[in-house]
């Protein structure tokens, strides 16, 4: 029997070093066998050249120097390669912010599916706050002609459904469960990490935590702190005093995933969250977990498996640093409660079987 057709759009490039692209990835390493992808990817984000790759193929654009237009120059170059290539059975279109291209799409393909990777003013970073009303043209016009919509987060969901009057599939995000790492103490830390270090991961809040109870033990601090420029500023003032180590946005998947095993724990302290892959990954290494009680949090994990402070709270957060480097056999029944939930509910190959319906869905 003859795959279906996908394209796939809005990933940025394989292999994925980004929320979304990871997403991406799992389900086509997941559905390679069952449908023919064909990933659009631009220069910027990936070193790989237009080739079949693992069981699908690559298609990749040469960036523009112009940093600031380079997604939206993706986008628009992603939808006229498709306007006048072969035709597409469905075709996957990540992010909101993509959706001005779904009519063009439809004039290939009747069947559109977007993934909407956080919904709100909320879920801007600081630099494309400014550009909330592209966002709400997204919203108003575009949105609504996608013929699936899904996405990661229960509030989204509702929120999503509330405002636009269309039905909304929830899918989460899945995980990849390994053998569990020897741990190696040969260093002592505790850690926060992101892929883009911008205001609402509230990296902030960390710091300001640890410099309220006097913390002198060494803190790695993972990610793009270039985002916004006033912000990074910020944090390293506020790391002045502190054993801070800023690593930069770590690309091996190997590499980053070692220093989540050998973490003492992990702080996420973002203030929004759809549903977070830094979450899922730092709890498949077996890491424990302090993290803010957002709805993107709690409808993963409960308290029988991360310690939640309440958003925002500085001395709260700081009572559970406390707690937690104090506590380590509690800390660790916890973070192998969380392990069990992610081989429960949230392997990929059954997060992945969802989309497969979202697929066959589409008429």
């Amino acid at each position: 029997m003859k795959k279906k057709k996908i394209a796939v759009i809005g990933l940025k490039g394989l292999p994925a070093f980004g929320g979304a692209a990871t997403v991406g990835e799992n389900i086509i390493e997941q559905l390679k066998d069952k449908y023919d992808f064909t990933v659009f990817s631009v220069s910027s984000h990936t070193s790989e050249k237009t080739d079949n790759r693992n069981g699908y193929k690559q298609i990749v654009f040469k960036k523009i120097p112009f940093k600031k237009i380079n997604t939206l120059y993706y986008y628009v170059v992603s939808a006229f390669h498709i306007l006048f290539s072969s035709k597409y059975d469905i075709i996957h279109l990540h992010h909101r912010d993509a959706a001005f291209i779904i009519p063009f799409l439809k004039l290939r393909t009747k069947r559109v599916v977007l993934t909407i990777h956080g919904f709100g003013t909320n879920d801007l970073s600081d630099k494309w706050n400014r550009y909330k009303w592209f966002y709400d043209i997204q919203e108003k016009y575009f949105v609504k002609k996608a013929d699936s919509i899904t996405t990661m987060s229960l509030r989204d969901k509702n929120i999503i459904e509330g405002k636009l009057n269309v039905h909304v599939d929830y899918i989460p995000n899945g995980i990849n469960l390994q053998p569990q790492r020897e741990k190696n103490k040969s260093e002592d830390y505790i850690m926060f990490a992101a892929g883009r270090i911008v205001s609402f991961k509230r990296c902030d809040v960390f710091l300001k935590a640890l410099k309220l109870i006097n913390y002198t033990g060494a803190v790695k601090i993972v990610g793009d702190i270039e985002q916004s420029i006033a912000y990074k500023e910020y944090l390293l003032k506020l790391s002045e005093g502190l054993n801070v180590e800023y690593t930069g946005l770590i690309y091996s998947k190997d590499k980053l995933f070692d220093l989540y095993s050998n973490a003492n724990f992990f702080v996420f302290p973002s203030s929004t969250e759809a549903m977070s892959m830094v979450l899922l990954e730092v709890a498949s290494m077996g890491t424990p977990i302090i993290c803010s009680d957002i709805p993107g949090n709690t409808q993963v994990f409960d308290s029988n498996e991360v310690l939640f402070f309440k958003t925002d709270d500085i001395e709260d957060l700081a009572s559970k640093i406390k707690f937690a480097t104090t506590n380590h056999s509690v800390m660790d029944e916890l973070s192998n409660s969380a392990l069990k939930k992610l081989n429960t509910n949230y392997r990929w190959d059954i997060v992945a079987g969802l989309y497969s319906n979202t697929y066959e869905s589409c008429k």
